[in-house]
């Protein structure tokens, strides 16, 4: 069983393999991490990454579950000079589907999406095999300014910060965070993204319209069809390589299968990156809420923190969620007619997460690596019956990363536009 599943981890992180630069200086340890940013002087310039974690997890109190799982992904992007300005083709790939129930995999308190058209329940879903198919064109205009359009047939709106997968300050962390359906959930739309971005030195803004209802249960088909019934704008400052901040807000038309529930949301971000000569600091503030057409909304905190020195990393998550009580207690969201049912008011669950990870081989541009986490929760005298008083999660994983000769893509967006 071992083997299995981390054949299906390693394939998971090599389903392409990485395709010939032209010569060019070494990058920085962080190096940059759109290509429009560093186009290739003359024909195709391209870059990969991905990364599978072969996962033993358990996850404690009265409604735990230990599981073997992997989740992973892997990313492709191709850039060349196109009339005056970068064209660049990206593709994003999970066998999540194979390598994890289709309920997904356990973890407390988290809602989102369905299986069996049942809400899932202290569970992360899946994702779907094909994540992202973008083409994104990037122009100047004059006077500093800059033109990104993008289209995906499934792909990312313009809406909350950089999703989990791919940020620096959580990229030894195996598990997406409890409040990534008031964060970052958006980053995967299967209907279609128009997007368009313009930029002028460290500022930027972005807008996108797209199918607002989340991936449906059919993990292994390519697209969804439906309506581009949502939108949202994202405005970024960037002020130098180590800074980024962004606050966004969109419409969601029915976001969740089976609920007539339409969601605004509202995030704001700021991440920070420090290198240095054995290693690298990334760390994250974020803050997220749903306002809800239909019964009370939620709100989400998350700081995360990575800190890499020599072949060793430390990484933390703290949140704060208010988590929704009535889904968790009942297993299906009640039809209130707008009003709040005082019995499941939306409840404060607070998760601290400390754990450690290590390299420990490398092959062929491969890095080999092993780690593990603890969690613990503070929750309200209303889930206390359920999960327990203080109930206890952990980790302990594999991790297998691709070559990324070109440097990983850290903080990537699909329709970065500086």
């Amino acid at each position: 069983m071992f083997e299995l599943f981390f054949a299906a981890a390693l394939a998971a992180a090599s389903v392409v393999p990485p395709a010939p630069a032209p010569p060019a200086p070494a990058p920085p340890a962080r190096a940059p991490q759109h290509v429009h940013a560093s186009p290739a002087p003359l024909g195709w310039h391209f870059m990969q990454d991905g990364v599978a974690f072969l996962t033993y997890n358990d996850q404690g109190g009265r409604r735990g579950d230990q599981e073997l799982v992997s989740q992973n992904w892997w990313m492709g992007m191709a850039s060349r000079p196109f009339s005056r300005g970068q064209l660049t083709f990206s593709l994003m790939l999970s066998l999540d589907p194979l390598t994890m129930p289709g309920n997904g995999y356990a973890l407390l308190f988290q809602t989102g999406e369905t299986w069996h058209d049942e809400p899932i329940v202290d569970r992360q879903h899946p994702h779907d095999f094909l994540m992202q198919a973008a083409v994104s064109w990037r122009m100047p205009v004059g006077r500093g300014f800059n033109l990104t359009l993008t289209g995906a047939p499934v792909g990312e709106p313009t809406l909350g910060p950089v999703a989990f997968m791919h940020r620096q300050s959580a990229s030894e962390n195996p598990s997406a965070p409890l409040g990534h359906h008031t964060l970052d959930s958006t980053h995967i739309s299967n209907s279609g993204v128009i997007a368009a971005g313009i930029d002028r030195g460290p500022w930027a803004i972005e807008t996108s319209i797209f199918r607002g209802e989340e991936p449906d249960e059919q993990r292994w088909d390519l697209m969804d069809v439906g309506a581009l019934d949502s939108w949202a704008v994202r405005g970024w400052y960037r002020p130098s390589e180590r800074w980024q901040f962004q606050a966004s807000h969109g419409f969601l038309n029915e976001p969740e299968a089976g609920q007539h529930v339409d969601v605004r949301r509202t995030t704001a971000s700021g991440s920070w990156v420090r290198e240095a000569a054995d290693g690298w600091t990334a760390a994250t503030l974020a803050l997220g809420y749903n306002d809800k057409s239909e019964g009370p909304g939620n709100v989400a905190f998350l700081a995360e923190a990575t800190h890499r020195f020599g072949a060793t990393s430390i990484f933390g998550r703290w949140e704060s969620v208010e988590v929704e009580s009535e889904v968790l207690l009942t297993g299906a969201h009640g039809d209130h007619h707008g009003e709040e049912d005082d019995a499941f008011a939306p409840a404060w669950v607070t998760a601290l997460t400390a754990g450690v990870a290590r390299d420990l081989a490398g092959w062929r541009g491969y890095e080999l690596g092993a780690g593990a986490d603890l969690t613990a929760y503070r929750l309200p005298e209303l889930l206390q019956p359920a999960y327990g008083a203080s109930p206890v999660s952990f980790h302990v994983f594999l991790r297998v990363r691709a070559p990324a000769a070109m440097g990983r893509m850290w903080e990537h967006v699909m329709s970065r536009v500086n």
